[in-house]
């Protein structure tokens, strides 16, 4: 996992124990479920319980709110770029990028109620777009030149372009059905094996 918003601010310069480490990862995880569950907004002592740690804990490693939301963020990215990877070694080249684009689906959708925190202008956020694009931009690039190389796929998409349809897709409607962002990114996924080869 990426360092945590407050260190790579400069909250904390010095190298972390191995307890304040674990810490950390097991605050940024509890917060990611109760964010999910019950939005950004959610009581510090709600994310402090499920991580089995006092509120202090909390506030030594993120000392602002938008400090941890940010650090849920950047983990959400680094899970979801580390598994383009992943299901390269398990799915053919075509088939791991149908998957990814569904993974990259859930991403966005259940980082909708974080959307409103991450463009409120925060100084915690600023860095947010550069490190969401320089993170999952090549893992889709590498998605992308596997099915280029074996022909299911046309070579003229490009990772900013996709990433953006995507998320173009999965924004809030009257319905708001993650099953509908599902559907609409499949037909994507499939026009791009329209002249491939």
């Amino acid at each position: 996992m990426q360092k945590a918003s407050g260190e790579a601010e400069g909250v904390s310069e010095r190298p972390l124990r191995a307890d304040a480490r674990r810490n950390i990862d097991i605050v940024v995880d509890a917060a990611r479920e109760v964010f999910a569950e019950s939005g950004v907004d959610a009581p510090m002592r709600v994310i402090a319980k499920k991580a089995g740690v006092g509120v202090g804990t909390i506030y030594r490693h993120f000392p602002q709110r938008a400090d941890l939301i940010a650090a849920v963020f950047r983990h959400e990215v680094d899970s979801c770029a580390a598994q383009a990877a992943s299901l390269l070694q398990h799915y053919p080249p075509g088939e791991a990028l149908d998957h990814w684009m569904q993974r990259y689906v859930d991403f966005i959708v259940a980082k909708r109620g974080l959307a409103s925190s991450l463009y409120s202008g925060g100084s915690a956020y600023e860095g947010l777009p550069a490190y969401f694009d320089k993170h999952l931009e090549p893992a889709l690039q590498t998605l992308l030149d596997a099915a280029v190389a074996t022909g299911e796929i046309r070579d003229d998409a490009r990772p900013y372009d996709l990433l953006r349809a995507v998320a173009n897709l999965c924004r809030p409607s009257s319905d708001d059905d993650p099953a509908q962002a599902r559907f609409l990114v499949g037909l994507l996924v499939d026009g791009l094996r329209y002249r491939a080869g």
